[in-house]
């Protein structure tokens, strides 16, 4: 898959990085650490979402940034099936942006 500036389209495969912030302090420092999740959703032939799920990848960055497998799953059908941001490559990724920084990593 080729890397264009945060959005990446191979045939029916959508990725748009979202990022998880954490903080971390140390003493008087509070150093903010940012890690890339990749957003890719299988987009069936329909505008409706009948085939629609996350793909590995996805699945895959969110547990690398602490998410547990039942909460990465729940992260990403909430994405891929939302039938709002079919089509809108920046409102995936914004609405990607707001779930993982309301969802906390346990």
């Amino acid at each position: 898959m080729k890397k264009l500036t945060g959005l990446a389209v191979a045939g029916m495969l959508l990725a748009v990085p979202a990022f998880a912030h954490e903080s971390h302090t140390h003493r008087h420092a509070t150093v903010q650490t940012t890690k890339q999740v990749v957003v890719a959703c299988y987009r069936g032939p329909w505008e409706q979402v009948y085939w629609d799920r996350a793909l590995p990848a996805f699945y895959d960055s969110l547990i690398a940034i602490g998410y547990s497998p039942e909460t990465a799953d729940a992260i990403g059908n909430r994405i891929c099936r939302d039938q709002a941001l079919v089509g809108n490559e920046s409102a995936l990724r914004q609405e990607a942006m707001r779930v993982i920084s309301s969802t906390p990593i346990r």
